[in-house]
């Protein structure tokens, strides 16, 4: 996996997307499979389809899928490491510019971050929370969603599933 490092995943984004998920960046596993949220562990495809985003659980493999349910998937940093917290500030701020520039040119109703933390170096929103945001990026409502990685043991996956669920009932 480490030779993955530094690798990219292709961003998954097209016309008339309700939610455009923003991960941190690709884990390892990730870049070396090419497939966003692959990682074992990861439960961003458990509470997508728990939520009611999907009619039934993905595989990584499926998320090609995505945009026909109006769904798409990029991340604020290209590069892929073993752990978000490898990410220096800039990499963080200049990721959230071109986020910034993929939510104007795309125009999702909704730009969905996975991980508070991350957003709040990324925008410098130092007290932004989970859920809705005030301010919109590049003209796109926001909402902050909890990280889905295993790593992040603060959110179990029914309470991920809830908060997703929160954004897909404003979606429609």
């Amino acid at each position: 996996m480490a030779a993955a490092g530094g690798h990219t995943i292709p961003d998954l984004v097209g016309p008339d997307l309700r939610v455009l998920f923003s991960g941190i960046n690709p884990s390892l596993y990730s870049a070396a499979t090419g497939h966003h949220f692959a990682r074992p562990g990861n439960r961003f495809w458990p509470a997508l389809h728990r939520s009611g985003f999907t009619p039934r659980q993905l595989h990584p493999s499926e998320q090609f899928e995505l945009p026909a349910m109006g769904l798409g998937i990029t991340n604020v940093v290209a590069r892929a490491s073993a752990r978000a917290d490898e990410l220096t500030p800039a990499e963080l701020i200049a990721g959230g510019e071109i986020l910034a520039a993929l939510a104007t040119h795309w125009r999702p109703r909704y730009l969905a971050v996975l991980g508070v933390t991350a957003y709040r170096t990324a925008f410098g929103r130092r007290k932004a929370a989970i859920g809705p945001q005030p301010e919109s990026i590049g003209g796109v409502p926001v909402w902050v969603l909890p990280n889905p990685s295993g790593l992040n043991a603060h959110f179990q996956l029914d309470d991920l599933a809830t908060e997703f669920a929160a954004l897909r009932a404003a979606t429609e």
